[in-house]
C-alpha cells in the first residue's frame, strides 16, 4: 500500500487523468461545434472567391488566364507560408506580430553572412536559425515572464526592425554572382517547372502539407486546440502547455524566415525594411480563413483560402487600376467583416456547446 509521498502522487494522477479525458470529451464537442461553423464559414468564403473571380472576369479577361492566376498564386506564397505559422499561434490561443520583421531580417542575415565569407550552408541555417531563435524568445516571454503575447511580439517587432537596420548600415542588399553557391541561391526561389510553375508554389504545397498533419492529424494538433480553446481545463490537466507554446512560436518564426529567403532568391536582393508590410495581411489571412482570436480554431484549408481570396483582391483592382490605397481599403474593411464574424461565431458556438454538454 502507497504511503507518504507515493500516496500523494497517486491522488494527484487520479485527478489529472480524469481531467484530461473530460477534457477530451469537452474539446471533441466544441470541435464538432465548431467544425460545423467553420464548414458553414467556409462555403460563404468559396462563395465570395467565385462571385469575386466571375466579376473581375467580365470587366477583364486578362485576369481568369494561366499567366495571371499563376503569377497571383505565386506572389501569395510566401505570405502564406507565413500565414500557416500564425495558424499554429491563434490556436494556441497567442498572436505573433513580429513575423513581418522576422521575415526582414532572416534574409538579412544570411545575405551578410554569406557575402562576407561564411559557407552558403551555414549563412542558410543561420538565417533560418534567427527566426527559431525569435519565435523562442518571444514564447519565454509569454509563458514563463507572462508578458500577453500581443506586447511581446508587439516590442519584438520594433526591436528586431531595428537590429536589421544596424547590421545593414540601412542598406540594401545584391549578391554577387560570383558567390559560391549562387546557382542554389537563385533555384531556391526563382526554379521554374514546367508550366511555368515557380518553385514558390512547391514550397507553398511543402509547407502546408507538414503543417496540416501536424495541426489536425497528430495529438500535438489535438491538444493545442484544447490549450488554445480552454487553458484552465488544459492547466487542470497538466497538458504540457508551455513546451506547445514554444513549439507554435519556434516554428512561425522558421515559416517567416523561410519565406523571407524565398523572397530573397526570387527578387535577388533584401532591403532592411523588407517584410514590414507583411503582418496585417498574414494576419487577415488567417482570420479571414476561419481561425479564432481566442484560440482553439482554425486549419490549414482555410489559412491557404483565406490567402487566395485577399490575393484575388489585390491582383483584381490592380488590373482594374485601382490604385494601392483603395486596395488597402478594401482589405481592411474584409478583415474588420471577419473578425466581427469570429466574435459572433465565437460566441454562438460557445452557447450551443453549453446546451450540448
Amino acid at each position: 500500500m502507497a504511503t507518504g509521498p507515493d500516496r500523494d502522487a497517486e491522488a494527484g494522477a487520479v485527478p489529472a487523468k480524469g481531467a484530461r479525458r473530460l477534457l477530451g470529451k469537452r474539446s471533441a464537442a466544441r470541435l464538432t461545434v465548431l467544425r460545423g461553423i467553420f464548414l458553414r464559414r467556409l462555403s460563404g468564403l468559396i462563395a465570395a472567391i467565385v462571385l469575386t473571380m466571375i466579376v473581375f472576369t467580365a470587366i477583364n479577361s486578362f485576369f481568369l488566364t494561366y499567366v495571371n492566376l499563376i503569377g497571383l498564386v505565386r506572389s501569395m506564397s510566401t505570405f502564406t507560408i507565413i500565414a500557416f505559422g500564425e495558424t499554429l499561434v491563434l490556436v494556441s490561443g497567442e498572436l505573433d506580430l513580429s513575423v513581418g520583421a522576422t521575415y526582414g531580417i532572416a534574409a538579412m542575415t544570411f545575405g551578410l553572412l554569406w557575402m562576407h565569407g561564411t559557407p552558403f550552408v551555414v549563412a542558410l541555417a543561420a538565417g533560418l536559425g534567427i527566426g527559431v531563435l525569435i519565435g523562442l524568445i518571444n514564447a519565454w516571454i509569454t509563458t514563463v515572464v507572462r508578458v500577453p503575447s500581443f506586447i511581446t511580439t508587439l516590442g519584438m517587432l520594433s526591436l528586431v526592425q531595428g537590429v536589421t537596420f544596424l547590421i545593414s548600415n540601412s542598406q540594401s542588399i545584391n549578391p554577387p554572382s560570383k558567390l559560391p553557391g549562387f546557382g542554389v541561391f537563385e533555384a531556391l526561389g526563382g526554379l521554374e517547372f514546367p508550366f511555368r510553375i515557380p518553385i514558390q508554389i512547391a514550397w507553398l504545397a511543402a509547407v502546408a502539407a507538414i503543417i496540416a498533419f501536424v495541426l489536425h492529424r497528430t495529438l500535438f494538433g489535438f491538444r493545442l486546440a484544447a490549450i488554445g480553446g480552454n487553458p484552465q481545463a488544459a492547466r487542470v490537466a497538466a497538458l504540457p502547455i508551455r513546451r506547445y507554446k514554444l513549439w507554435v512560436f519556434a516554428i512561425a518564426g522558421a515559416c517567416a524566415a523561410l519565406a523571407g529567403i524565398l523572397d530573397f532568391s526570387f527578387i535577388g536582393s533584401t532591403t532592411p525594411s523588407a517584410g514590414a508590410n507583411l503582418t496585417f495581411p498574414v494576419f487577415a489571412a488567417v482570420i479571414i480563413g476561419g481561425a479564432s482570436l481566442s484560440g482553439g480554431r482554425g486549419t490549414v484549408l482555410g489559412t491557404l483560402i483565406g490567402a487566395f481570396f485577399l490575393s484575388l483582391l489585390s491582383n483584381g483592382l490592380s488590373l482594374l487600376g485601382v490604385g494601392a490605397f483603395a486596395q488597402l481599403i478594401f482589405v481592411g474593411l474584409v478583415t474588420i467583416g471577419a473578425v466581427a464574424l469570429d466574435r459572433w461565431t465565437t460566441a454562438w458556438g460557445g452557447e450551443t456547446q453549453s446546451i450540448q454538454l
